[in-house]
């Protein structure tokens, strides 16, 4: 991956990433997500073969698509302002805050592990750090579930680089689809039990 490829899918999964952290429309949160997981199958795409980055790909648009389509067949919910703290330009501080971090440990991270690139070390560490603050500062089951789906996408991005085996990469799917399904089943339990 050359240097202006690289730094070009780690800003666009910087922009996704602060997208779904800042944002209130779910269904662009989504979307968000989806491109997400574009630029990180493409920071995994350098540690391992199409075949298996592909299953990245395709495991994250359908964990996407499992919570978009349990939160279209949920009743229309005002945004909740019990955000603490609410702003958004703490969000974006805090955030600020995460980058800053990453740029000065990935560096170290890369030459320690040689193992994987800057860019994946990049990538991956900012998934981690915007995905810890997306479940920390916001409010809900869904916000959640985005969250842990961010952090577990920065994780699979360092760890493709450690392991390439086709074992790992279906438990990894297993566990993203996991995700999904169980923030699918929370989102849609209070209705659930509203029928009953």
């Amino acid at each position: 991956m050359s240097d202006f490829t690289g730094t070009l899918v780690v800003l666009l999964l910087l922009i996704t990433a602060l997208y779904i952290l800042v944002n209130r429309d779910w269904r662009w949160a989504i979307a968000a997500l989806g491109l997400q997981y574009v630029w990180a199958f493409l920071l995994v795409l350098s540690s391992w073969p199409v075949e298996l980055a592909i299953v990245k790909l395709v495991t994250g648009w359908i964990a996407a698509s499992v919570l978009g389509l349990t939160r279209v067949n949920l009743p229309q919910t005002p945004p909740a302002s019990g955000n603490v703290p609410s702003g958004v330009a703490f969000r974006l501080l805090a955030a600020g805050l995460v980058v800053l971090l990453v740029l000065g440990a990935a560096p170290r991270l890369a030459d320690w592990s040689r193992a994987f690139g800057i860019y994946p070390a990049w990538g991956g560490l900012l998934l981690i750090g915007i995905g810890l603050l997306q479940i920390a500062l916001r409010a809900g089951f869904f916000r959640s579930a985005l969250g842990l789906l961010t952090l577990f996408a920065g994780f699979e991005i360092l760890y493709a680089a450690v392991e390439a085996s086709t074992l790992v990469t279906g438990l990894l799917a297993a566990v993203n689809l996991g995700i999904a399904l169980v923030g699918s089943y929370l989102l849609a339990a209070p209705t659930l039990e509203a029928e009953e």
